[in-house]
């Protein structure tokens, strides 16, 4: 009896990877084995970077709040404490886009947590 292989299934799983690294340096879009390991590689960092994009991006609020903060003339951790004391609860995306996009609103927020 012949060996079956499937060479289309087999085929078409190959052109699929080697699509994905369309544009990568040297063998790694066109050598099989190497495309296929970076291809692999780079849903790992994909993976991972999807969970660090969310501490990036707080990392990023808390810079634009605490940089407004600072020019009302508090900084960024006597101003959350202030907003906690005072049971102000605006998450620190909206408070960043408030610094960012509406000056007055963050200053008076600010005005409110810290009188």
């Amino acid at each position: 009896m012949p060996r079956s292989v499937n060479a289309v299934a087999s085929r078409a799983r190959r052109k699929r990877v080697l699509k994905q690294t369309r544009g990568y340096f040297g063998r790694r879009k066109n050598v099989w084995t190497v495309a296929k390991n970076t291809y692999e590689k780079g849903l790992g960092y994909a993976y991972r970077d999807r969970k660090k994009k969310k501490g990036h991006f707080r990392a990023l609020w808390i810079q634009r709040i605490n940089a407004a903060a600072r020019i009302e003339g508090v900084s960024y951790s006597k101003l959350m404490g202030a907003m906690t004391k005072k049971n102000i609860e605006i998450n620190r995306k909206v408070l960043a886009d408030l610094a960012v996009n509406h000056p007055e609103a963050f200053k008076a927020v600010v005005e409110k947590a810290m009188a």
